[in-house]
């Protein structure tokens, strides 16, 4: 079983989408996953020849969601979908992934994972409910030096963490780019399809999502400013936020009550994300300071990981090399000096997802993720639900009066 390839659905997409050939590319790159169904459009027409385009049978080329579950149930065991991955505008994610899920099909599904919180805790209990995997395409925790430094955090190798800067700047949207008919531009600035976060929940939960990838930190409060500048613009296309973590070992972010920022403080946080930054592509970075020593990672430069220790000169960790540990190992397929990038982290966010798929295909149970607490290393449904929750908090603290905003998530 461990050798038979996963067969692969997809909704969302099709022609003229951008992020649809990314994951198809991703999600079959080792050659262990086939690309099989899908319903590549929200319009059936464009459905059906987007699906002609990528050369899928008729048979499985759906010209609706509905009409591929249906479809892909009706089949036996041996050739219907082993997981379906959503690719649309955010508004279609939750009704698609929850259909799937609650039919018992294994689902990824791109980031923001919903719109409301409420939506995440019901997709939280349809995964319960049917032990099927769900993953979420936070992808830059998978460039091998994010697990890398995941790894020495959590080994103590910079001591106990203090502070966290994390930035995402873009400069895409600096004008008006969504009254030209762009696609990208014209969705993620419309809040009913793209949800409450402008940038804050395109790139910004990315931004969140990294920070407790590679710290495990949990967020306790926020003072958050969020900005439209771009006249007319209904989201925000810039976010400055300030973050308390809970202090280490304690008990405070176990509910979702009170805010508790008065307490002893753990780490604090800076977490900047705009995209009307003029001259900036993709610049994530993520420095962490610890009571021992500091990292430093960029993802426009991801195969180099910065070490400094008090005291002594720093040290640059590069991908591929012996010396590093076994998550970074694990996510590497190339000698060192042959750069891998986004593609491959892409396709490391799908092949471990894939892992638990396989093992739940085995008859194992517990095939959760990071978020869950499962044995495996990708992003699931509850890191997706607590972007969500980040996201909705965002937007409170910045129309608050209050200093500090409760931020605490459980599941």
């Amino acid at each position: 079983m461990a050798d038979t390839k996963l067969r692969m659905g997809m909704v969302g997409g099709g022609r003229g989408a951008f992020i649809g050939q990314v994951h198809r590319t991703a999600a079959c790159m080792d050659g262990r996953v086939e690309f099989v169904a899908g319903c590549l459009s929200s319009t059936p027409e464009k459905a059906l020849a987007s699906g002609k385009d990528l050369n899928l049978a008729d048979d499985r080329n759906y010209p609706t969601w509905e009409a591929m579950l249906e479809g892909e149930k009706k089949l036996p065991a041996e050739k219907r979908i082993d997981f379906v991955s959503i690719v649309t505008p955010n508004h279609v994610h939750f009704p698609v992934a929850h259909a799937f899920a609650s039919a018992g099909f294994n689902v990824v599904c791109d980031k923001p994972l919903v719109h409301t919180t409420e939506q995440a805790r019901q997709l939280i209990d349809a995964v319960r409910r049917t032990g099927v995997v769900f993953a979420v395409t936070y992808n830059y925790s998978g460039y091998p030096l994010v697990k890398q430094a995941r790894e020495m955090v959590a080994a103590g190798e910079i001591g106990e963490v203090r502070k966290i800067i994390v930035e995402y700047s873009q400069g895409w949207l600096a004008n008006r780019l969504e009254d030209s008919g762009q696609k990208q531009a014209n969705w993620r600035t419309d809040p009913a399809r793209s949800g409450a976060g402008g940038a804050v929940g395109d790139i910004g939960s990315h931004a969140e999502q990294l920070v407790a990838y590679v710290t495990g930190l949990k967020l306790q409060a926020m003072s958050a400013e969020l900005t439209s500048f771009v006249p007319g613009r209904q989201l925000d296309d810039d976010a400055n936020i300030l973050l308390r973590y809970c202090s280490a070992g304690s008990s405070e972010c176990a509910g979702t009550g009170a805010d508790t920022s008065d307490r002893e403080p753990g780490a604090r946080g800076i977490l900047t994300v705009s995209q009307i930054c003029i001259g900036h592509e993709n610049d994530l970075s993520i420095r962490v300071y610890g009571t021992k020593g500091s990292l430093l990672w960029r993802q426009e430069d991801p195969n180099f990981l910065v070490h400094r220790v008090d005291g002594q000169p720093q040290r640059i960790l590069s991908r591929g090399q012996g010396y590093l540990g076994e998550a970074a190992k694990r996510n590497t397929r190339i000698p060192p000096g042959h750069p891998e990038a986004f593609l491959e982290a892409f396709a490391n966010t799908y092949n471990n997802a894939c892992e638990a798929i396989r093992a739940r295909k085995a008859g194992k149970k517990d095939v959760g993720g990071v978020g869950l607490g499962g044995p495996f290393d990708y992003p699931d449904v509850v890191d997706g639900a607590r972007g969500v929750h980040f996201i909705e908090t965002s937007v409170k603290a910045s129309s608050s009066s209050e200093k500090w905003v409760s931020a605490t998530f459980s599941a």
